[in-house]
C-alpha cells in the first residue's frame, strides 16, 4: 500500500491540489485555536496545513514518505508548523483521549473490516467532547468516476456511518452530489457524504 501511494504522489504536482477540502473549510467555525488535531491520512498536507493556519496544533499522519515530503514543503511555504509521522494506520498506536479534533477526508483505501478498526481507533483517540470531521464518497461515485475507490465495499452510506459512530452525538450527516475541484485526483461531479460528530 505504501509503495502504491509513494508512486501516486511522486510527481511534482500536488495530486489533490494545495487548497483545503471545501467541506472541511465550511467547518471552520467549529475549530478553536490551540486545539490538538489529528489529520488522518493527510497525504500532501492540503488539509493539515489549512487546519494549522487556523491556529490548531496539527499532527499529520500518512503512510507515504513522498506525500509527507510534499506536505512539509507546503507547510513551510505557508509558514505553519506541524508534526508529521509516516506510519501504517492499521499498525499505528492511536492511543486514547489524545486529540480534540480528528479530521478524516477521503480515507477510503481500506476494506470494511479494516475500516471498522480505523473508525473505532478514531473515536478512541478523541478526547470527550472532541469532534470528528469526515468526508467520503458514496456508491453514487461509481457512476461519476471522478476520484476515489472503485470498490463498492469501500464506499460510505449514511447507514454505515450512523452505525459506526452510534456512540457519538451526530451533529451533521448528509449525502449529496456536488462538483469538486481538488487537483487531478478529485475533479468533477461527485457523490459525497459528510459527517460531523462529537464524542460523548
Amino acid at each position: 500500500m505504501k509503495n502504491f501511494w509513494d508512486e501516486r504522489y511522486s510527481g511534482e504536482e500536488y495530486l489533490f491540489g494545495t487548497q483545503v477540502n471545501q467541506f472541511l473549510m465550511h467547518q471552520k467555525n467549529r475549530l478553536i485555536q490551540g486545539q490538538t488535531c489529528l489529520a488522518v491520512a493527510d497525504g500532501e498536507g492540503r488539509n493539515g496545513v489549512w487546519i494549522a493556519e487556523q491556529g490548531l496544533k496539527v499532527y499529520s499522519i500518512d503512510a507515504s514518505r513522498m506525500a509527507q515530503q510534499k506536505a512539509q514543503r507546503l507547510a513551510k511555504t505557508r509558514g505553519v508548523s506541524m508534526q508529521f509521522e509516516q506510519a501504517d494506520l492499521l499498525q499505528w498506536a492511536w492511543g486514547e483521549n489524545r486529540f480534540e479534533v480528528v479530521v478524516a477526508i477521503f480515507i477510503q483505501f481500506v476494506a470494511p473490516a479494516d475500516r471498522e478498526y480505523l473508525f473505532k481507533a478514531m473515536q478512541r483517540c478523541l478526547k470527550p467532547g472532541g469532534l470528528l470531521i469526515l468526508q467520503g464518497y458514496t456508491p453514487r461515485q461509481l457512476d461519476f468516476k471522478t476520484g476515489g475507490p472503485s470498490q463498492l465495499e469501500n464506499l460510505y452510506t449514511a447507514e454505515i456511518l450512523r452505525t459506526a459512530f452510534a456512540a457519538m452525538e451526530i451533529i451533521h450527516l448528509a449525502e449529496h452530489e456536488d462538483e469538486i475541484q481538488e487537483g487531478a485526483g478529485h475533479k468533477g461531479m461527485s457523490g459525497l457524504i459528510d459527517l460531523v460528530a462529537r464524542k460523548r
